[in-house]
C-alpha cells in the first residue's frame, strides 16, 4: 500500500526518518565537499588539538562519496550512533537504478531474478516482497566475507540490506542499500535498517 496519492508522473523528491547519530553527505559535486566539511567540523567539534585525525577522516570521507556517486549515488548516511563507550558503524547509500530493459519491470520479476541468482551461486543472499508505505518492494540481505588475505588486513564480515522499491509513474527503482560490518549483531541492525526504510514516503 503506498500513502501517495495518485498522479501521472514520478514524485519530485522522498523523504527518510533516520536516527540520531546519522550524518547527511550530500553527492552532488558542487555540493559534496561543503557537506564532508560540515560533517567532519561537526564531528571534532570541540577538539582542536587532532588536526591529522581531523586531515584523514576528510580525505576518507571524500574518497567515499566520490565513489558513491560514481556509482550513481544521491545521498550517502552515516551512523556515528553512540552504544555506551562504542560507534556503531553503519551506512546508508541512496541512488536511482534504471531498469535496463524492453518494460518497467514488476518487484515480484525483480525478487525472482535475484533469487534465481543466489541459488544459482550458492551465497546466503535472502529475497524477500515486502510492503512499505511507499509501495511493493524487493528486500535482499546478504553478507559479504573478506578474503584470507583480506581478513589479515583487517576486514571483516560485512552485512547489507538492499531495498529496491519503484518510483511511482516511472521505470526506474529507488535504491536504499544499508550496510555494517557488525555482523555478530547483524539481526538487529537488520530491524533497524528494515525500520528506516519503512519510514520512506514519496513528496510531490
Amino acid at each position: 500500500m503506498t500513502t501517495r496519492p495518485e498522479h501521472d508522473g514520478p514524485p519530485s523528491d522522498y523523504q527518510l526518518l533516520l536516527p540520531d547519530g546519522w550524518f547527511r553527505i550530500l553527492l552532488d559535486p558542487g555540493e559534496r565537499d561543503r557537506s564532508v566539511d560540515a560533517l567532519v567540523e561537526r564531528r571534532f567539534q570541540g577538539i582542536d588539538n587532532a588536526p591529522h585525525l581531523k586531515d584523514e577522516m576528510r580525505a576518507d570521507l571524500r574518497h567515499r562519496a566520490a565513489e558513491a556517486y560514481r556509482g550513481g549515488g544521491i545521498e550517502l548516511y552515516l551512523s556515528f550512533q553512540e552504544a555506551g563507550p562504542l560507534t556503531v558503524p553503519a551506512s546508508l547509500l541512496v541512488s536511482l537504478a534504471p531498469l535496463r530493459g524492453p518494460g518497467p519491470l514488476s518487484p515480484h520479476d525483480l525478487a525472482a531474478a535475484f533469487a534465481k541468482g543466489a541459488e544459482r551461486d550458492g551465497d546466503d543472499t535472502k529475497v524477500s516482497v515486502e510492503e512499505l508505505a511507499a509501495g511493493t518492494a524487493v528486500r535482499v540481505r546478504s553478507t559479504s566475507r573478506p578474503t584470507e588475505r583480506e581478513r589479515q588486513d583487517g576486514q571483516r564480515a560485512s552485512v547489507s540490506v538492499a531495498y529496491h522499491v519503484p518510483v511511482p509513474g516511472s521505470a526506474q527503482y529507488l535504491l536504499l542499500t544499508f550496510s555494517t560490518p557488525l555482523e555478530p549483531v547483524a539481526d538487529a541492525m537488520a530491524g533497524l535498517f528494515d525500520a528506516i526504510a519503512s519510514s520512506l514516503t514519496w513528496t510531490e
